[in-house]
């Protein structure tokens, strides 16, 4: 066997050895994906103290609602987003409180920081968070650390041509709560717009 026959076989090798890492990693991936983005584990209680609305895409509002409607908590929180991108706030549902904000940061950490110490004030120990599935995992995370009760999560549609996108940020934006993001801000730091809109 000459060693240019050796060299053409050790190359094969490595080649077949590389092909079987990339396709692991690939499996791998793809099942995290799936896991943790598109079908997280979400199981909503009878009763907690409030339902918390994130903004963001997904019709999210009408699952937010209809958990209202059927008093799975006294209080719905409703994130407007950053300066109100996500819109007004809803009409308030008979028998339950309705209080809408503008989180500063503007983001996910910023509801979690507001809610967190609007929980405080409530003596509040378990939450319902409508959210998109992309989002419930780093909700689950961002809220945990800025509440210390239970944390619940209803997540609303996404259509299909937005999957892409919300699996790419999904996973960007859930490395940086998991490793750049690392605490919580205490309630008498935290800025926000808060309204409130009378119960029926």
């Amino acid at each position: 066997m000459t060693s240019q026959v050796r060299h053409v076989r050790l190359l094969r090798g490595w080649r077949r050895k590389t092909l079987a890492v990339v396709a692991a990693l690939i499996v791998m991936v793809a099942a995290a994906t799936a896991r943790v983005l598109i079908w997280p584990v979400e199981w909503t209680p009878a009763k907690a103290d409030a339902i918390v609305m994130l903004a963001g895409p997904g019709d999210r509002l009408p699952v937010a609602l209809q958990l209202a409607a059927q008093h799975r908590a006294p209080v719905l929180v409703v994130s407007r987003g950053w300066m109100g991108y996500g819109g007004p706030c809803p009409p308030p549902t008979r028998g339950v409180r309705t209080i809408c904000f503008d989180p500063n940061p503007g983001n996910t950490r910023g509801e979690a920081e507001y809610v967190g110490a609007l929980a405080r004030r409530n003596a509040w120990h378990s939450l319902i968070v409508v959210g998109i599935r992309p989002q419930a995992v780093r909700a689950q995370l961002l809220f945990s650390r800025c509440f210390s009760g239970q944390v619940y999560v209803a997540t609303s549609p996404v259509s299909l041509g937005d999957w892409p996108y919300q699996i790419a940020y999904g996973w960007g934006a859930l490395v940086k709560a998991a490793l750049a993001v690392r605490g919580c801000l205490p309630s008498a730091e935290i800025n926000y717009r808060e309204y409130r809109i009378t119960e029926w």
